[in-house]
């Protein structure tokens, strides 16, 4: 029993209880009860009386079977009641000890969250510490950024150069102080606003196209524009325009920084007007040598046509050829820009060598006997055929060497060695000798630079211009050949020039074109200039009217009814060329008559008859062969062009490709870029007005949109643009109803005309 407490047994019989029933226990409890007191009363009376006493037994039997029932009732249900009690007590333990486990639990919970809140507690005052001293920090950044701003913005204004920032809409977001003092407002009146609210109308456009360009292209823009203040007052300012990007690389602005370059501007107007002023010395100076040029020129092709012996003929060549490569550098001299730049022409020709080298020669020899000199020429190799040569250029660099060699020459003589050379390049070898001073090994380093100075006593006596050498160095690298000097001092010079060239076939003859016979009314103030051009056109069975002044010559223009041809000088004694031929293109019956211009200066004539109509120009003095070639094309044109058998082609009649070339050498490939960008962004504001002006039928808005696209189609040289604007120009009487279609068709046609001129302006910058 001890081994089993009470209650297991408790448990145990609550179990049997509840295992068997409570009837069934307690039957077999109170027979249990009974049998045992029987068996005890039983045993009792054996043990005492050794034999049985029923008596006994049976009032033991009665006495249990009085008490036992309620015995036995009480024991079960004693025994059902302790059993619950402890079963509430176990479950009254279990549930103390899930209390307690859970109590446990909840304080090691809480005991935890104590410590994570006393964790977070110090991180957050950490971060708090952090904050504050975060806070701290930006304020004081703030504090220097502002100090910075305010410095840099002291700086930006304070700065003599102006600067504005344009958002990506086009709005000025940002200016500085002479910004706002130039434009006249506010940094709070400009802000916000586009250009075109801002800028005055003329400005307005070429503002907002370069702003356009630099958003477009995404690259920095410099130009140069001049601005009028409200006091009249003209300021030149180079602005730079540059693109402003995020960290991403996304446009999202335009910085703008002008800087004042009145100064120079107003030195280079200077300078551009002494230069203009140098060059009309020069054309003035280049006009009256022509005047005794051109009576060698006539008078000497006049002797070549009489009878002459064989070696005054080559006397005769000489000196015309002479009077013509002269004739030639005068162009070179008027053109002052071509010297500056060393851009002079070079015209290649099919040229009889030995021929060419004789007249030389005959020069060479000429000079020296002037000087009691000896003269020596000398040919090596092949030279009595034809060769690729611009004779004007190889003569002019010749004669310059022998004048020289001449010049630096005081006895001895002077020697001209020609060599041909027939290799895979052939080329054409002249070597100019001399046994003169000499030159030292310092000065031949320098002996070719501009305007170059000896330094040597002995040649500072010979005056000269100094462009000499530097000029033929000019010409003989225009012509991809090579000029070089070898010398010792007392002992003479040698110049050696090689030039390339080709081996040409004999040309064939071209049949003389025949024209009618003409009336030709001649204005030339010059009696020389007079009787050789009369010459020359009354040998081709010409009738020739003179006329000495513009007022004889508007006089003949009005009483002679026959004249078929003008040619006009353009210096004349009472007024200029361009009076007279404007005169005539505003009399109706005058308007016909073609007009040849004679000038020194062809372009420079071309230029003051801008706007007139022309048949052609000679350069003077005249040559037979241009005088010959423009009465052709002018008179039997239908003759020339089965000669010639020239096609124009496409590109021909869209571009102007004579100003093409001209921009291209004087401004350059970009230049001329940038100037095409720049019409095809004005080209749809143009096609816009004269479309508004045609659907409104204004006509005075509608010509001078025209106008405008015709001088900027020029601008380009847009050949075709420029005609067809020009007729929109003319015509006093357009049909408004189909004009609308035709400027949209004329639009599509010029964009195609912007690609050939595109593609032309490549191929040249590739070359």
């Amino acid at each position: 029993m001890s081994q089993y407490p009470v209650r297991y047994w408790v448990r145990q019989l609550a179990s049997v209880q509840k295992q068997w029933g409570w009837l069934q226990l307690f039957s077999l409890a109170v027979l249990f009860i009974l049998v045992t007191a029987g068996l005890v009363a039983l045993a009792f009376s054996l043990t005492i009386h050794n034999s049985v006493d029923w008596n006994l037994v049976t009032g033991a039997l009665l006495f249990a079977a009085v008490f036992s029932p309620p015995l036995v009732s009480t024991c079960l249900y004693l025994i059902k009641h302790l059993d619950a009690t402890l079963s509430y007590l176990q479950d009254s333990a279990r549930q103390e000890k899930l209390l307690n486990e859970n109590l446990q639990e909840n304080i090691r919970q809480l005991n935890f969250e104590i410590e994570e809140r006393k964790k977070a507690f110090q991180a957050k005052r950490r971060a708090i510490d952090e904050l504050r001293k975060e806070i701290s920090g930006r304020k004081k950044t703030q504090k220097e950024l502002e100090e910075q701003s305010l410095l840099m913005r002291s700086i930006v204004d304070s700065s003599p150069d102006l600067f504005y920032y344009r958002d990506e809409t086009g709005r000025f977001a940002s200016c500085n102080k002479m910004f706002e003092k130039l434009i006249g407002k506010s940094s709070i009146e400009l802000i916000g606003r586009y250009p075109s609210e801002i800028y005055a109308p003329d400005m307005a456009p070429a503002a907002i196209l370069t702003d356009h360009e630099v958003s477009v292209s995404q690259a920095e823009l410099t130009v140069d524009v001049e601005y009028v203040t409200p006091d009249g007052q003209t300021i030149w300012f180079e602005m730079r325009k540059v693109p402003f990007f995020d960290r991403q690389g996304r446009y999202i602005g335009l910085l703008g920084f002008g800087r004042d370059i009145t100064s120079r501007k107003l030195a280079e107007q200077a300078l551009e007007r002494a230069y203009l002023d140098k060059g009309k010395f020069i054309a003035t100076l280049s006009h009256e040598l022509r005047t005794p040029l051109n009576g060698i020129v006539g008078l000497t092709r006049r002797l070549l046509e009489t009878k002459l012996s064989q070696e005054q003929r080559s006397w005769s060549n000489t000196i015309f050829s002479s009077a013509e490569t002269l004739g030639n550098i005068f162009n070179d001299i008027i053109d002052l820009d071509k010297i500056d730049r060393q851009d002079l022409d070079i015209v290649y020709q099919s040229i009889e060598i030995d021929k060419f080298i004789g007249d030389i020669a005959n020069f060479a020899e000429l000079i020296c006997q002037q000087k009691g000199l000896k003269f020596k020429l000398q040919l090596l190799g092949e030279l009595d055929g034809f060769l690729k040569l611009d004779p004007t250029r190889v003569r002019q660099v010749l004669w310059n060497l022998i004048n020289n060699a001449v010049k630096f020459t005081a006895r001895g003589q002077v020697s001209l060695t020609a060599e041909f050379s027939q290799t895979a390049t052939p080329q054409l070898k002249f070597q100019i000798t001399d046994t003169g001073i000499g030159i030292s090994i310092t000065e031949q380093q320098r002996i070719f630079d501009m305007y170059y100075k000896s330094s040597d006593g002995r040649r500072l006596s010979i005056v000269g211009s100094g462009i000499g050498l530097s000029v033929s160095k000019a010409l003989v690298d225009a012509m991809h050949g090579n000029i070089s000097v070898s010398s010792q001092i007392n002992q003479g010079s040698t110049f050696t020039v090689e030039l390339p060239t080709e081996v040409l076939l004999k040309p064939e003859a071209t049949p003389a074109v025949v024209c009618p016979s003409l009336t030709v009314l001649l204005v030339e103030d010059v009696p020389l200039n007079a009787e050789i051009a009369t010459n020359l056109l009354e040998q081709r069975g010409h009738t020739v009217v003179h006329a000495e002044t513009g007022e004889d010559a508007l006089a003949l223009l009005e009483t002679e009814d026959d004249i078929d041809l003008v040619l006009l000088d353009m210096q004349l004694p009472d007024m200029t060329g361009d009076q007279i031929a404007r005169f005539m293109q505003e009399e109706p019956h005058l308007a016909q008559i073609p007009i040849v211009v004679l000038s020194a200066n062809v372009r420079k004539a071309e230029e003051q008859l801008a706007g007139i109509q022309i048949a052609g120009a000679l350069a003077k003095p005249i040559n037979t062969n241009n005088l010959d070639q423009v009465l052709a094309e002018l008179f039997a044109p239908s003759l020339i062009r089965s000669q010639q058998k020239v096609v124009a082609s496409d590109e021909d009649a869209v571009l102007d490709l004579n100003i093409l070339q001209d921009y291209l050498q004087s401004l350059g490939v970009n230049s001329v870029k940038r100037s095409i960008q720049l019409f095809q962004q004005l080209l749809p504001g143009y096609i816009n007005k004269m479309v508004e002006a045609a659907t409104q039928q204004q006509l005075h808005e509608f010509q001078e949109a025209a106008h405008k696209l015709k001088g900027a189609a020029s601008s380009v040289g847009l050949l075709w643009v420029q005609q067809q604007a020009k007729e929109f120009e003319l015509n006093e009487t357009p049909k408004w109803q189909s004009l609308e279609r035709q400027l949209i068709e004329f639009h599509l046609t010029i964009e195609q005309h912007l690609k050939v001129l595109q593609e032309y302006v490549a191929a040249e910058a590739n070359e």
